[in-house]
């Protein structure tokens, strides 16, 4: 029997929380189980592995993570939109460094399929990107270059990787100029396929 007070979203925000606090990977069952007071046993009535326990955790900080984007970029287009987007996108993953961690693993395509704030990701970020003028193929590989050097920035910022006397604000300001230059005159086929 499911012990009173406990959910499946109070324990998945819990795991978060956990995640935040001292990495993502240190995020177990036991651990949430000595937080809540409880044993292991009475956690798996609301979560039936470790790995759904993290892939919720993705799922939930992917959820806030598309929220605060998608406050940040409304009513904006082009460059201020993305400025505002790799803005939000950068401060949450400095703030949430656990949960932040999560929306990096690999979660089975059917999850996403059925998540509306993944879906919704996907309809912002790509919603930015058509600003630009860009359309299949060019999209998807638009969407690679911004989420790697987003997350690798940030994975390095949090990492202390930078340690030029340069501010670092500034030079993701400079990042932000470069990626919009770089969308703004993307190179396209000249036939409107993909070369080889």
């Amino acid at each position: 029997m499911p012990r009173a007070g406990l959910t499946t979203d109070r324990v998945v925000a819990a795991a978060a929380d956990l995640a935040d606090a001292t990495g993502f990977e240190s995020v177990t069952v036991s651990a949430l189980a000595r937080h809540f007071g409880v044993k292991d046993a009475s956690l798996y009535t609301h979560v039936r592995s470790l790995q759904e326990l993290r892939v919720r955790v993705a799922l939930l900080a992917g959820g806030e993570l598309i929220d605060e984007i998608a406050a940040a970029v409304a009513g904006r287009a082009g460059k201020e939109a993305l400025a505002a987007f790799a803005g939000a996108y950068r401060a949450y993953a400095l703030r949430h460094p656990g949960r932040y961690a999560a929306t990096q693993i690999r979660v089975d395509q059917s999850l996403v399929a059925d998540s509306p704030a993944l879906r919704r990701t996907a309809e912002i970020t790509y919603g930015m990107l058509r600003a630009y003028g860009l359309a299949e193929p060019d999209l998807t590989d638009a969407v690679r270059l911004l989420r790697s050097t987003f997350h690798g920035y940030c994975a390095l910022e949090a990492a202390g990787g930078f340690g030029a006397p340069r501010d670092v604000q500034a030079s993701w300001d400079k990042a932000v100029d470069a990626l919009h230059v770089a969308l703004a005159n993307w190179p396209r086929e000249p036939d409107g396929s993909r070369g080889h």
